[in-house]
């Protein structure tokens, strides 16, 4: 058992920090920090044709070898893409050595080690309402992956990012920004985040607005029986039919009323116009855990759309 708990972020966190800079600055420090087991940053520049990767450092570069790359190079059950894919970008390593060549002292480090750590450390220890940092590393068609802490993977689907429905996780989030995530579940070190627990209920993001306002939204839902436009990531409201509109659209609404009781906005669409919308960083209304139960609903609406982290 750990005395406090350890949070082991997302990789390239540490690495713009004095103290991760002053680690790093010279052989005489990374011995010291081998000594003392430091997980470092530097940035990755190369990977050559075996898979080996190196780092930048202020007086030349080091080497990751191949099988240290990352937790199952090795055993071959993770690929070596997750390897290239980390030139030009910070990477977490522990100091484990030193080698004479050509050039001098070449230190050899091991990403596989500092996520060992963190997964002994840190995501051993999480639990179902747990709220995390996380960084969005790729986007897919059925939701987005996260790096939780030293590079290491978790799953956030596309159902779970929002109360507003998307058509692709790139109408939330870009590549590198970061998040929170709620964990919402845990299989054989396997995880899956949730994220619409923390933008708040139907009447936290309603309070926001009043009738009678005009405001910003975009497209989400083209129905034969209205427009579904999205206000927030958690609230969107329904327009009457228009012909011309489409999906991904930005408009501006009028707010004719809101009705608690129904979960509903009635809008107006004033105007439409091309052109995606820039995803913004989130807003959140939870920012820590654990979060046990949390309900979007109003108490008294019939209709109720709920999360639980319990049992």
């Amino acid at each position: 058992m750990i005395m406090e708990k350890t949070v082991y972020r997302p990789e390239g966190s540490l690495f713009h920090t004095p103290e991760n800079q002053d680690a790093i600055r010279s052989i005489t420090d990374l011995m010291q920090a081998k000594a003392d087991a430091r997980i470092l940053e530097a940035r990755a520049v190369r990977c050559d044709v075996e898979h080996n990767l190196y780092v930048q450092f202020p007086f030349g570069e080091g080497i990751i070898p191949h099988h240290e790359g990352a937790v199952g190079i090795a055993e071959g059950t993770t690929r070596d893409i997750v390897l290239i894919t980390r030139v030009n970008k910070p990477v977490c390593f522990v100091v484990i050595g030193f080698e004479q060549t050509p050039d001098g002292c070449r230190p050899v480090l091991s990403r596989r080690l500092a996520q060992e750590r963190c997964r002994e450390q840190y995501i051993r220890y999480l639990k179902r309402g747990d709220v995390i940092p996380a960084r969005i590393t790729r986007l897919e068609t059925f939701g987005a992956f996260c790096d939780i802490g030293c590079g290491l993977p978790a799953l956030l689907p596309i159902a779970d990012i929002s109360v507003s429905r998307i058509s692709h996780p790139r109408d939330r989030f870009t590549n590198g920004m970061e998040i929170l995530g709620v964990v919402s579940s845990l299989d054989n070190g396997r995880i899956c985040l949730s994220h619409r627990e923390l933008l708040g209920t139907w009447e936290e993001n309603a309070a926001m607005f009043s009738a009678g306002e005009t405001i910003a939204g975009i497209i989400r839902s083209v129905e034969p029986y209205g427009i579904f436009v999205e206000l927030t990531p958690n609230l969107a409201g329904l327009a009457e039919p228009r012909e011309g509109v489409r999906v991904g659209q930005q408009a501006a609404v009028y707010i004719k009323s809101v009705q608690p009781e129904k979960l509903k906005i009635k809008l107006a669409l004033i105007d439409t116009q091309d052109g995606a919308a820039v995803p913004a960083p989130p807003q959140y209304f939870i920012t820590q855990g654990p979060v046990e139960h949390w309900r979007y609903s109003p108490a008294d609406c019939a209709r109720v759309i709920e999360s639980s982290f319990v049992g």
